[in-house]
């Protein structure tokens, strides 16, 4: 059964750092991408971020490019989101999902994780 759980996150100041984890069961990183999906108060869900360990294959949304970073430790199946510069507009729930491939990221999920929730204090 393929399972996905997230967790980090919690109540921060604007200009702080989170780092968000995903961990993945019942699949192999050959098999799916791992992606963060994020939906704050009023808004549309929004892919932002995306990696393939099997092919090394990045996505990141341009709102959070330059700010948040994907990594994923294979060994450990696990894959995070280092976020950096939070803005009080980045106040969501964020979710892990595994993904068919980060090309065409958001079309292919297929299976969505419990979500962690993320304030940014102004």
């Amino acid at each position: 059964e393929v399972q996905l759980q997230a967790s980090g996150g919690g109540l921060v100041q604007a200009g702080g750092s989170l780092r968000l984890s995903c961990a993945v069961s019942g699949f192999s990183f050959d098999d799916y991408a791992i992606g963060w999906f994020r939906q704050g108060p009023g808004k549309e869900l929004e892919g932002i971020s995306c990696i393939s360990p099997s092919d090394g294959i990045i996505y990141y949304a341009d709102s959070v490019k330059g700010r948040f970073t994907i990594s994923s430790d294979n060994a450990k199946n696990m894959v995070y989101l280092q976020m950096n510069s939070l803005k009080p507009e980045d106040t969501a729930v964020y979710r892990c999902v595994a993904e068919l491939g980060c090309q065409g990221f958001g079309q292919g999920v297929a299976a969505w994780g419990q979500g962690t929730q993320v304030t940014v204090s102004s």
